[in-house]
């Protein structure tokens, strides 16, 4: 499935431009409440992009939440069409367009302005990759003219820079980043230079595949270091895969694969991320996991998706946007957490065993420290912009199957469009409609079939087409006509997966199910707009789940927030107990019982709804069945 282009770049799929997928259905109503929340209102309520920012002129804070607040701003701007949101995003880029010198150079002048301590301020490249995936984004939306020579003028004034100014620190451990942006000019302007600042930067970048080829950390991290730090090993992971994208060596794909494995065994947590409550945290479901890393891990998996084609990835990035992305943010898009858990009890200003501050976990403004009030922004945007791809062979490939219309040129150069309709992944069937500006068109569409699924089916106009699924990929290549219908048959079959001394967590396809807890929102700071809350349960928690329990499925209509347990699309009732042993350590939930105390406890109906819409929860609980049984005995 790989292709080869004639720059000499390696990738299986490539991305289709911002503004070609067009979100639907519950995805749209998602961007809709993100624009409504945070998004839309930020810079009128947080100075840190406010006015005074100095990504705009002004003179307060002049290092990365700007940028990161813009690379979520544009794409949803333009994902939506709204115009206000648009010309809000369009004075950040004016000002970066007219600041830049004759050398090059643009942005802010002078010392940078930050909280941050852990970097040199008198020169940093990161702050300027950020606004540099901006600009590519900006430049495949609009297509304005301006951007190719400006960032040409600037490329070229960091290559006679780089030398002397080589990446440190945050720009060295995520410095794939900025490769992933001189890789897009260089695709449209072929200037040599560019490929060979690639290769520099890329040999400058922390050597990730080093790390994730024989991952070194097998345990919870207690002290700081650049490749432990959960965001720069969540944006790591795609290291490899640009530097395979250069150079074409099967031992970048080894080292994706094998760190993925590592950090799910040592670190890996219920809702698909792993742990790192700002570091590496280990597999017990009380420790947290930064929202920027949520995000960027997101990011990772649909460039891993470009480069190799693999089905794998695909399935990690839709089991964190459907759990771990709306579970850490509120329903109304109004607060969100810095870190969150999977058994998640208890949301309060208090000490826990993490290296962040006693605030990471509580519903607020900036929680904990502000880099995740800016950078949060990307994550719906983004995945909505690479649910599809192009093959690089004139066909199209569905990288997920939330509601969209895809538009591309395929085959020959035919026009054509594909309605993705459905509630995925809230049901399993997903509805897919091709339109073609000809009558008929040669072309391939590779649809991925999720490994959790083991049953799935697939008609074309009402008839039955076999699937061939190859590295989670089956490719459908025919003559397609003008309304043409697709209908992809997803099983989803429920099941328990067993963690860390025995606890299990609950999956039905991408959707991991929690025990929800009654939320008591208490006010703790009120601002104008975005106040800052603890979170108190109001039901009983300590409830394990029965080992001989079925699952019944419920099913009710979608609402505009599907991520919000009182009116979940989907819902599993199961059987369970209270566990009478099972105590709270340190603010959190204990360590699920390995033999659960529930001596004479009635089992109790429980409902189970998708883990991102509650935001107190259980969801990983004490397996009660066999080994209570032997432990009775004993």
């Amino acid at each position: 499935m790989e292709t080869t282009t004639s720059k000499g770049q390696q990738t299986a799929f490539r991305a289709l431009p911002l503004g070609a997928i067009k979100p639907a259905g519950w995805l749209r109503n998602q961007l809709r409440i993100q624009a409504d929340g945070f998004t839309g209102h930020l810079e009128e309520h947080w100075g840190d992009v406010g006015p005074d920012n100095g990504w705009i002129g002004g003179a307060g804070e002049s290092w990365e939440r700007g940028p990161y607040y813009l690379d979520g701003l544009l794409p949803l701007a333009y994902l939506l069409e709204d115009e206000q949101l648009i010309a809000k995003a369009q004075r950040w880029i004016e000002w970066s367009l007219a600041s830049q010198r004759e050398d090059g150079y643009f942005g802010p002048a002078g010392l940078i302005r930050t909280v941050n301590n852990d970097l040199d301020k008198k020169q940093d490249w990161w702050h300027y990759t950020i606004m540099l995936k901006v600009f590519t984004q900006y430049a495949e939306a609009t297509g304005d003219e301006r951007v190719v020579p400006f960032l040409t003028k600037f490329f070229r004034y960091m290559d006679g820079m780089i030398d002397d100014h080589p990446l440190q620190g945050w720009a060295k451990a995520r410095g794939a980043d900025l490769v992933l942006c001189v890789q897009w000019l260089h695709e449209v302007t072929g200037e040599p230079f560019l490929l060979e600042l690639a290769r520099k930067a890329a040999e400058q970048t922390t050597d990730w595949t080093d790390v994730f080829h024989d991952f070194p950390y097998w345990r919870k991290v207690e002290e700081w270091d650049w490749t432990t730090h959960v965001v720069n090993v969540a944006m790591g992971i795609k290291t490899p895969g640009i530097r395979f994208a250069l150079t074409g060596n099967e031992t970048e794909r080894a080292a994706v694969h094998r760190g993925i494995d590592s950090l799910m065994t040592y670190h890996g947590q219920a809702h698909g991320m792993f742990s790192g409550d700002e570091w590496l945290s280990g597999t017990h479901p009380s420790q947290g996991v930064e929202l920027c890393a949520v995000v960027e891990y997101m990011f990772s998996m649909e460039h891993l998706t470009r480069v190799f084609g693999e089905g794998r990835f695909g399935d990690i990035l839709e089991k964190v946007a459907f759990n771990a992305l709306p579970a850490t943010i509120a329903k109304d898009w109004t607060s969100h957490q810095y870190d969150q858990q999977v058994n998640q009890i208890l949301c309060n200003v208090a000490p826990r065993n993490w290296s962040n501050g006693p605030d990471a976990n509580v519903f607020g403004l900036e929680p904990n420290f502000g880099c995740c009030t800016a950078n949060m922004h990307q994550g719906w945007p983004k995945f909505t912009s690479h649910l599809w791809m192009s093959d690089g062979r004139g066909g199209l490939a569905a990288v997920s199957y939330a509601p969209c219309t895809v538009s591309a040129q395929v085959g020959s150069g035919a026009g054509a469009a594909i309605t993705v309709d459905g509630a995925y992944p809230f049901r399993d069937t997903v509805s897919m409609r091709v339109e073609l500006d000809r009558p008929s068109e040669v072309f391939a569409v590779s649809l991925r079939i999720p490994a959790w699924c083991e049953a799935p089916s697939l008609t074309i106009n009402g008839v039955n087409a076999a699937l061939n699924v190859v590295n989670g990929y089956a490719r459908v290549e025919r003559e397609w006509k003008n309304g043409d219908t697709i209908l992809l048959a997803l099983a989803m079959e429920v099941k328990t997966t067993s963690r860390n001394l025995y606890a299990v967590s609950v999956e039905r396809g991408p959707l991991v199910y929690a025990l929800p807890i009654q939320e008591n929102w208490q006010l703790l700071k009120k601002r104008e707009k975005f106040h800052d809350w603890e979170l108190y349960p109001g039901s009983p928690w300590k409830y394990g789940l029965r080992a001989d329990s079925a699952y019944e499925v419920s099913e009710a209509e979608v609402p505009y927030q599907p991520f919000d347990a009182a009116h979940a699309p989907v819902k599993l009732k199961a059987a369970g107990q209270l566990v009478r042993d099972w105590k709270m350590v340190g603010n959190n939930a204990g360590t699920p019982p390995i033999y659960p105390n529930v001596e004479g406890q009635e089992i109790a109906e429980l409902t189970l709804v998708p883990y991102g819409s509650a935001r107190l929860r259980i969801g990983e609980f004490p397996l009660i069945g066999e080994r209570e049984k032997a432990w009775k005995k004993k």
